[in-house]
């Protein structure tokens, strides 16, 4: 459904060392950096990208908004969510771990990245 998503970064090199170190936990190559300074991350099903706002102003989390990442067991979901506390991520939400509800059992974690974008690595158990 989506070939790509780009969130705003204000600082472009701790946005980089941040999603360096957490998509590198899930598996991914450092991203690449185009004649703008965006910094794209590119896979066989779709792109993560980052860039400074094109008009101007500050980049903010959406209210509301969460940008999903799939990880492929509980281990590698806390290895993605240690990388990104220590490359200049928050915790945000309850801590790491398994929600059961009557329609599914999952491992959630969540981060909010340095531009404060709220993100979570999901596996559905």
């Amino acid at each position: 459904m989506f070939s790509h998503i780009m969130v705003g970064a204000n600082d472009i090199e701790a946005s980089r060392k941040f999603y360096d170190a957490t998509l590198g936990a899930l598996g991914y190559k450092p991203g690449t950096v185009d004649h703008k300074g965006r910094v794209f991350y590119f896979t066989d099903t779709g792109t993560f990208a980052i860039t400074k706002p094109l008009n101007g102003a500050q980049a903010c989390g959406a209210n509301g908004g969460t940008i999903g990442f799939s990880v492929e067991s509980p281990e590698q979901g806390d290895a993605w969510h240690a990388a990104g506390i220590a490359n200049g991520g928050s915790a945000c939400e309850d801590p790491p771990g398994i929600r059961e509800n009557p329609a599914m059992r999952m491992y959630l974690a969540y981060l909010r990245d340095p531009a404060g974008n709220k993100l979570c690595a999901l596996k559905r158990m």
